[in-house]
């Protein structure tokens, strides 16, 4: 059983976890005990509406129970998405709606997380060839449509793909550049991008210095 939960909402980080030491938690967080499902909207609220709330770190006497709560306000969304490397050591990276993202997407129904990681990465991206790698991580964010609240999983695998072959944006789903980033832009592109595709950055450049 997982020990920890990340979420993201409206960019900021909600950690559910164990009881932090509160000694060690850094300051702009907000540190709550739950012990009701009805306790997680206020919590949410509070922390949205208080710019200076950096990240919330929220807890229980049961971690998953607390989990639980929190997912039983959302609809659940499956998706599925690629950290593509190429023989390099260069990063995958596209451009949609104004922010800097990596390949991701729904599953189809009937389709495996990993089938549709490779197909999103495929028709996003214009490539042919990729190569699926092990999993590398997981994150949830939340967003709203139609006024329904939804909670998202997307999973994420390491890929390989020829950086020499050409590559072709997918501009009806709103993506108007993909590029190779290397050392030297990969600042920019976390500057960039969402909070939550941090997390998914760090554990790639991880498993780069674990294959180096």
């Amino acid at each position: 059983m997982a020990r920890k939960y990340e979420v993201h909402i409206d960019g900021k980080p909600f950690i559910i976890g164990e009881r932090p030491d509160l000694r060690a938690v850094p300051e702009g967080w907000l540190v709550m005990r739950l012990d009701h499902p009805d306790e997680w909207p206020e919590l949410v609220r509070r922390a949205l509406g208080r710019p200076e709330v950096a990240a919330v770190h929220a807890y229980g006497d049961d971690i998953q129970q607390v989990w639980d709560w929190f997912r039983s306000g959302y609809r659940s969304v499956q998706a599925a998405g690629g950290a593509v490397t190429d023989g390099q050591g260069r990063l995958l990276a596209i451009h949609r709606m104004g922010r800097g993202d990596l390949t991701k997407g729904k599953v189809d129904p009937g389709e495996s997380i990993e089938a549709a990681a490779v197909r999103e990465v495929q028709e996003e991206c214009g490539l042919a060839r990729v190569q699926l790698g092990r999993h590398l991580h997981s994150s949830w964010h939340t967003y709203e449509r139609k006024g329904i609240q939804h909670l998202k999983r997307t999973d994420w695998f390491l890929m390989k793909a020829d950086g020499n072959e050409a590559l072709t944006p997918q501009t009806e789903e709103d993506i108007d550049t993909v590029r190779w980033i290397d050392a030297a832009a990969m600042a920019e592109v976390k500057r960039d991008t969402y909070a939550s595709i941090l997390p998914v950055i760090s554990a790639w450049e991880e498993a780069l210095r674990d294959r180096a």
